[in-house]
């Protein structure tokens, strides 16, 4: 593997919804590495993989809804935890769950997760991933059998193992995230997490009393079915990764399937239903 990165530096306005549009594009892409700064994002591809029309494609940066400009930094070795540790900080959500990363000191929350981040998206940083965690802490989940989609870094699993969920299945179609969150997994000492590597075709013949989909509009869409399949009667499902103009096209696949609408939670444009069968 290459040891010479090229960063490219990105300055993003409207910041939270450009960043999360820009990293799955260039998500595409060979970079491999994400990093949220204070005006954007920095995202790191080895040079070799790199060509000059790698972002000749990427929509958003034609867009005239927002402003994006970006220079390319040449690094000859990254030191992520040096990268991670200027640029992670340790979240709070509402005073019950921390989650940071292993250079932080140990806090007194009552729920504490530690994972490694790697890419900042993931992390509890994005407004959807707060929004679950919310969720979450509101919820007596124990006993609950419990499905973790689009898992990313299985701090959603991790917390709902914390608060006595059990068996749970974590699942994430991305390689790298698959890896990720059987790391942390162990790194929390979790007992009851079960990783897989796929999509929702690894539903068939499952059943759930929670579920847990923190994806985007199009696939939580798409998978609708699936989840409702093996969703147990009385069970929780709970979505995040889209927008609030897109609400109603939740709201009505999931009524349309026998759910019933319990709860929004908002942060900026972001959106987290829940919905009870």
């Amino acid at each position: 593997m290459s040891n010479c990165y090229l960063a490219y530096h990105f300055t993003i306005e409207p910041k939270e919804i450009g960043s999360e549009i820009l990293i799955a594009e260039l998500g595409e892409k060979p970079f491999e590495s994400f990093i949220e700064t204070e005006t954007g994002i920095t995202a790191y591809i080895q040079k070799d993989l790199h060509t000059d029309f790698i972002l000749s494609d990427i929509a958003i940066l034609q867009s005239n809804e927002f402003k994006i400009s970006y220079s390319i930094e040449e690094i000859e070795q990254v030191n992520w935890n040096e990268e991670w540790e200027k640029n992670f900080e340790p979240i709070d959500v509402d005073g019950l769950c921390h989650v940071r990363a292993p250079f932080h000191e140990p806090t007194k929350a009552l729920y504490d997760i530690v994972i490694e981040p790697k890419m900042s998206f993931g992390t509890g940083h994005h407004e959807t991933t707060h929004m679950m965690i919310q969720h979450l802490l509101d919820m007596d989940v124990t006993n609950m059998k419990t499905l973790d989609m689009g898992c990313g870094t299985a701090i959603l699993a991790i917390l709902a193992e914390m608060k006595g969920a059990k068996p749970i299945d974590a699942i994430d179609i991305d390689n790298w995230c698959y890896l990720n969150s059987m790391e942390n997994a162990e790194r929390n000492l979790c007992k009851h997490i079960t990783v897989y590597e796929g999509d929702a075709s690894l539903l068939k013949n499952k059943n759930y009393d929670l579920i847990i989909a923190n994806i985007n509009r199009n696939i939580l869409l798409n998978d609708m079915q699936a989840y409702v399949d093996c969703l147990n009667p009385n069970g929780v499902l709970l979505l995040s990764g889209f927008y609030e103009e897109d609400i109603p096209y939740l709201t009505d696949a999931c009524t349309r399937k026998g759910l019933k609408f319990v709860k929004k939670l908002q942060r900026n444009n972001w959106v987290s239903l829940k919905f009870i069968n």
